[in-house]
This record gives C-alpha cells, structure tokens and sequence, in this order.
C-alpha cells in the first residue's frame, strides 16, 4: 500500500476539456496541452496521484492501462463539478477489510466521527478574530452539543445533535455574508454554490485515498447504506469540510468568489465555466495544504479498524487554534 511519504510526492492534475485542453503521453509522463497544442503542465506517471477532468474528453484504452499500470485515478467531472465516475487503481481485493465493514454494526465510531466535526467547527468560529457576540453565543452552544454527541447512544439522536450544530454553525460562520441556510441540493444562493463545489473536490480527493487501502465506500458507519451512496467517503469528509468552509469565508472577503461569477439557472447558482479554473484552483490549494493529513486519518482509521481497535486510537483530525480563546 502508498506510505505517506510516496504519497508526499504525489501530484494532481486538472484538465479543463471544454477549454480544448487534451491530454497526451511521452515516456511515461502525462502532458497537458493547451487548444493551441501549447503544453500546460506535465508530470511523471510515476508521481501522478489523480487526474480531475472537467467536461467532456474522449478517452482511450491507453490512459486506462496507464491509470493501472501506474496507479492513478481519474475523475470525471461535469462542467459544474458534479462528480459522475470515477476509474483508476482500486484495490478491490481486500477482502478481510470489507467483511469486517459488513459485521459492524455499533455507534461509537459514529460518534467519533460527529464529535471530530463539531470540535472543528468550534475551532474554526475561534480561529474568527473578531468574534461577535452571536460567535461567542454558537461557540458555547456547539460545546454543549460536543458534549452530549459523546455520550450519546441512539443513533438518531446523534444524527439530530450534527444537524442542529451545523445549523448553528454555518449560520454563525457566514452570518455577515447574508446566509440563508444550507441547502445544498437547491443551490439558492452563490455561498452554498461555492461550498459545493469545494465539498465536491475534497469528496473526490478522500474517495481516492479511501479506494487505495480497499475500502467498500459505500459501507459507511456514521452515513448508513443508501442506494448508490459512497456513504463511508460521506463519514471520511465531516471531519475536514471545515477546510472547505474556511476558504469560501476567507476567499469571499478577498474578493476572490464573487456573487457575479455564478449565473442562475431554474434559481439554481450555477458557476460560470470561464470560472472553473480559478475556483479549482482555489479550493485544490486549501485541500493541498491539509494533503497529508487526509492521508494519515485514513491510514490509522484503516489500520484501527482492521485490528478493532477501541474508538479512542482511531484517528482524530483537529483544525489547530491560532489565537488565544481562554477568555470565551
């Protein structure tokens, strides 16, 4: 399996294919080139990690044994980030690993995994500087709600105890911004766009490690089996959408996600593809900065599972404090 410090190495790519980008190889590296055959970026197969295609690219055989031979994943993306396949290296193989996933049926897990997210989104409100008075009110709520997703032994109380904190949460985080809510699926404004299409790029990311170990990601213990749904990749990513919700915050006052970026179809926000490179970019950069971390969650999360390890030694990702809050 991938050590994190071959992993440390890896790259990841874009290809904007309604741009005219293509793709192209010589001597086992990939070449992006540009619709004047102009070359864009090029790597080495060898420390290729994924391959995010954004619209529509005929592919060949080729790159599919090249995705094996050398273990990279593609990504096939729609025009506005929808993740529709994904194909690449998946250690499918792992069988051990998967009949445990379906024996398991307990909460604590679940509750690690819940507790993890809010602690981070307590994290996140006391990273603000300058904190208003409803800031300091969540913070205070969200530390309740930590508390009683600890202790708490139904799984559907804890399932209301994550939902109400991330209410509590985003309304807070993007107070000043004129948040309406979180409403994913209707998209109806530029801010629930925008967090979309940063989820979406980390999903994928996750999804990719995930694959790499021989998970079945669609045995999730805190997301449980829906039709279709990677719902463990849905358990991987609650710990680290902060990353995701920090940028939008913090790129939306530099001016860098715009309201005029988007257009809005059947009142649905939709990005605007001339934008798709710039907000690629910008969200790969926050996941970037946090890359090898992903990783190592995943890996001891693996390596507890697979020895059934007490909930206390899976991992735990915790967004660091960069200011003094013992004043809250």
């Amino acid at each position: 399996m991938l050590s994190i410090n071959d992993f440390s190495k890896k790259q990841i790519v874009f290809v904007y294919a309604n741009n005219g980008e293509k793709i192209a190889y010589k001597n086992d590296n990939l070449i992006v080139k540009e619709k004047d055959e102009k070359i864009k970026f090029q790597v080495s197969l060898y420390r290729l990690y994924i391959i995010y295609i954004v619209g529509d690219l005929s592919l060949t055989t080729v790159i599919l044994k090249k995705a094996k031979k050398f273990g990279f994943s593609i990504a096939l993306l729609s025009p506005t980030f929808r993740l529709y396949e994904m194909i690449g290296d998946v250690k499918t193989g792992n069988t051990l690993l998967k009949e445990k996933q379906y024996k398991y049926n307990g909460i604590s897990i679940a509750r690690h995994i819940v507790s993890n997210k809010i602690l981070n989104e307590i994290n996140v409100l006391k990273n603000v500087r300058k904190k208003s008075a409803n800031i300091k009110e969540t913070i205070i709520a969200l530390n309740d709600y930590l508390d009683r997703s600890l202790e708490c032994k139904n799984y559907h109380i804890l399932l209301s105890h994550e939902g109400n904190a991330a209410k509590l949460y985003f309304k807070a985080m993007f107070a000043d911004l004129g948040w309406k809510g979180r409403k994913p699926r209707i998209k109806y404004d530029y801010i629930n766009s925008a967090l979309d299409i940063g989820y979406t790029i980390l999903f994928t990311f996750i999804d990719v490690i995930a694959n790499s170990f021989g998970f079945d990601t669609y045995v999730g213990v805190l997301h449980k089996q829906f039709y279709m749904r990677k719902s463990l990749i849905c358990d991987f990513v609650e710990p680290f959408r902060i990353i995701i919700d920090e940028q939008v915050r913090k790129s939306i006052n530099l001016k860098q996600i715009k309201e005029e970026d988007f257009t809005v179809i059947n009142k649905a926000f939709r990005l605007k593809y001339e934008n798709s490179t710039k907000y690629a970019n910008i969200f790969l950069s926050a996941i970037i900065g946090e890359k090898d971390k992903i990783f190592l969650y995943i890996q001891e999360y693996y390596r507890a599972f697979m020895k059934g390890k007490s909930v206390e030694k899976f991992p735990f990702y915790e967004r660091e404090l960069f200011y003094d809050n013992s004043k809250l």
